[in-house]
């Protein structure tokens, strides 16, 4: 049974980023559309997948990270502009019966991502 989940670790300070707002889009026609926001949990997990089996379809999908608000939440001094205020993380799914895990690994200065188990 297929599913999309996401994590995120904050690799500067070494641990899960807990507290992270995260929105999660779909691509409807020439439009994203907003299916919903979430915050990551204390292992920096959502609670529930973005994408439970019943709902797992093909399509194009974004996954936007707060990265940002999760910093200075956490009291790292960022300039103005930020270098990273949001990650967009844009993907596909070509297998509705697969697992997509897409984890996002960041700093306030680097961030780097991939299909996970």
């Amino acid at each position: 049974m297929g599913r999309l989940s996401t994590h995120v670790l904050d690799t500067a300070a070494g641990r899960p980023a807990a507290g992270m707002r995260i929105d999660f889009s779909v691509l409807d026609g020439d439009r994203w559309r907003l299916v919903r926001t979430l915050r990551t949990n204390a292992d920096g997990r959502t609670d529930e997948p973005l994408l439970t089996a019943e709902a797992m379809a093909r399509g194009e999908y974004k996954i936007e990270f707060h990265v940002a608000d999760y910093f200075r939440a956490q009291g790292t001094s960022l300039p103005e502009p930020p270098f990273l205020d949001r990650v967009p993380l844009r993907f596909g799914i070509a297998d509705a019966a697969a697992h997509y895990h897409v984890p996002l690994l960041c700093s306030p200065w680097s961030y780097s991502t991939y299909r996970g188990s």
